[in-house]
């Protein structure tokens, strides 16, 4: 979420909660917070069979026609993060200049 949406929602709720009903929430966020925190502590490597079961399951989902193009992939991601398509080529031609730059200076 960008930071305009969760000031907007705070603001929300700053006008629609109680003191008491302010503080419950916190509370309760707080906790799922830690509780979502530890869950990522908790991560372990997967085994090598598991990432060949990971693996075939993929080529049958392929073989099956469930997957998506890279061009979908980034027009979903586009949208889903509201980046205009051109601001994301201009940012491609900075780092190749920059990148052609650094070239000439080694």
């Amino acid at each position: 979420m960008s930071t305009a949406t969760l000031s907007s929602l705070l603001e929300y709720l700053y006008g629609t909660l109680s003191p008491s009903n302010m503080r419950w929430v916190g509370e309760h966020l707080i906790e799922h917070a830690k509780k979502e925190e530890q869950k990522e502590e908790n991560l372990t490597p997967y085994t090598v069979e598991e990432l060949l079961e990971r693996a075939e399951e993929g080529r049958r989902q392929i073989a099956m026609g469930n997957y998506c193009t890279s061009e979908e992939l980034f027009d979903a991601l586009f949208e889903e993060f509201d980046i205009d398509p051109e601001e994301v080529k201009a940012w491609d031609k900075e780092l190749e200049e920059s990148g052609m730059q650094l070239e000439k200076a080694i």
